[in-house]
């Protein structure tokens, strides 16, 4: 298991950014009843996890994509991962609206970028992959050219992974829900039975819960 995902998944576990109740399940946005639930907001809460994960995405970025010339944070969750990120490595940094504003300038990019610029997207949270796709676009369509996207952790949905695959846009993440799921059984947060239970969501959150 690698050691970043490994560790990644230890802090989100610790911190409560990521909860698993398999047999109390919490019921998203979208209606999909889940095991777990991540808020990775609140690793900014607690300065040792903020820079591991500062540290880990620069090293990511400098390895993954090395021209890179600016970093680009997904609103909201993602906008002081990605300016921590920016002053980290010294780059130019913007933020990627869910849309355009209704007042003012209606920008849905905000900071200063030149068109041809070599940009990473940060993100915070892979689920369906659609909002993280959304940001893309616009950036692309803005004249940006997007190198790809780093984020926090992902649930590794089919729906995100053929996403991101039909947008041609290469994805590479801190930690995901496999690591997660064997770091919680190693640490004694979850046992064997809940294991099975956790794995089997992930095959069809859709219906998952609703048999």
């Amino acid at each position: 298991m690698d050691n970043c995902a490994k560790k990644t998944a230890d802090y989100l576990l610790q911190i409560n950014a990521i909860k698993l109740q398999p047999s109390n399940p919490f019921t998203w946005a979208s209606g999909w009843k889940s095991p777990i639930y991540c808020d990775n907001r609140k690793t900014l809460s607690f300065p040792e996890v903020r820079s591991f994960i500062r540290d880990s995405f620069a090293d990511l970025v400098k390895e993954k994509y090395p021209e890179a010339e600016m970093i680009a944070g997904v609103a909201t969750g993602a906008i002081a991962h990605g300016a921590l990120v920016a002053d980290k490595m010294q780059l130019p940094f913007i933020y990627v609206r869910s849309g355009a504003k209704e007042h003012g300038l209606g920008n849905q990019i905000e900071g200063f970028f030149n068109p041809g610029q070599k940009v990473v997207v940060i993100e915070d949270l892979i689920s369906t992959g659609g909002s993280s796709l959304s940001a893309v676009k616009a950036l692309r369509e803005a004249g940006c050219e997007v190198l790809g996207m780093a984020a926090i952790f992902t649930y590794e949905f089919k729906k995100a992974n053929d996403g991101f695959e039909a947008e041609n846009c290469k994805l590479f993440t801190l930690s995901n829900y496999s690591v997660l799921v064997d770091t919680a059984l190693s640490t004694g947060y979850i046992g064997e039975a809940e294991t099975e239970t956790l794995k089997n969501w992930r095959l069809d959150p859709a219906s998952w819960g609703t048999k």
